[in-house]
């Protein structure tokens, strides 16, 4: 796996990838408001996750998730975790829930 000294590295490495769709996360599904997109859990994949840590702040805690669709669209999911992150369904905590593939 990659790894990036910041989340604006990690952002821009991806989308030269192909990870060109920005995901936004609802409380059951990713929404992509840009081309009106909606994943449920059972639509995507979870490709790579990375955590980063605030270099003043450890309340500024995020992680970004790359996405494959089952259409094949990639795209990024930023979002908080630990106390910030957002409330969200257990179907979609446990999609997000990654491990790696050996």
């Amino acid at each position: 796996m990659q790894s990036y000294d910041t989340l604006t590295e990690a952002l821009t490495d991806l989308q030269k990838k192909g990870f060109t769709l920005d995901y936004n996360l609802k409380d059951d599904h990713l929404h992509c408001s840009k081309d009106d997109i909606m994943l449920r859990p059972a639509d995507f994949d979870v490709v790579d996750v990375y955590r980063f840590e605030g270099m003043t702040d450890p309340g500024d805690e995020s992680v970004l998730y790359a996405i494959e669709a089952k259409n094949g669209q990639h795209g990024t999911l930023v979002d908080a975790y630990g106390a910030y992150s957002e409330a969200i369904s257990p179907e979609m905590a446990e999609k997000l829930r990654y491990t790696p593939k050996e």
